[in-house]
């Protein structure tokens, strides 16, 4: 692991609940060895650990995962480290999201969980999500009329 590696699995880990309610399976991939993993469950979070997990942490010690992904640094003073990668993957297993950070900055698990309740919310009704939307934000038909509809409410709700 790097030194952030660790904050990442921990908040993932502490927020699973969120994400098992939303039908979303969530699990971290590593190129350390199964060993290095319990190592690192076992030793507590107070002392830089990760302590106690509520996800699966596999290994990935071959880096066929990261290779096949796409994040795997191939030359260079990090060459076999993995970059931080984060993929959702619909039930249909269509990949809908690629997220590929550079070592040294961790991802953020409300984006992330923003991200999945909005790719939920566009399958289940066909509407589309804009920037920065939220739940129960306002969405837009993707059509001429929806957008210019979404567009004009918009700007009447900044008018006032």
């Amino acid at each position: 692991f790097t030194f952030v590696c660790p904050t990442e699995i921990i908040a993932f880990s502490d927020r699973v609940a969120e994400f098992e309610k939303l039908n979303t399976v969530v699990l971290a991939a590593s190129c350390d060895s199964k060993f290095s993993h319990l190592a690192w469950i076992n030793h507590p979070r107070n002392d830089g650990g990760l302590g106690p997990m509520n996800i699966p942490v596999i290994s990935d010690i071959t880096k066929k995962i990261a290779r096949d992904y796409g994040v795997l640094i191939e030359d260079g003073d990090d060459a076999g480290v993995p970059f931080r990668g984060l993929f959702i993957i619909d039930p249909k297993g269509t990949l809908r999201q690629i997220t590929v950070n550079d070592l040294p900055v961790g991802r953020n698990v409300d984006e992330i969980l923003r991200l999945v309740q909005a790719f939920q919310y566009t399958d289940e009704h066909g509407e589309v999500c804009p920037a920065g939307w939220t739940p129960g934000a306002a969405t837009m038909v993707a059509d001429p009329n929806g957008s210019k509809a979404y567009f004009n409410a918009q700007n009447k709700r900044k008018a006032h």
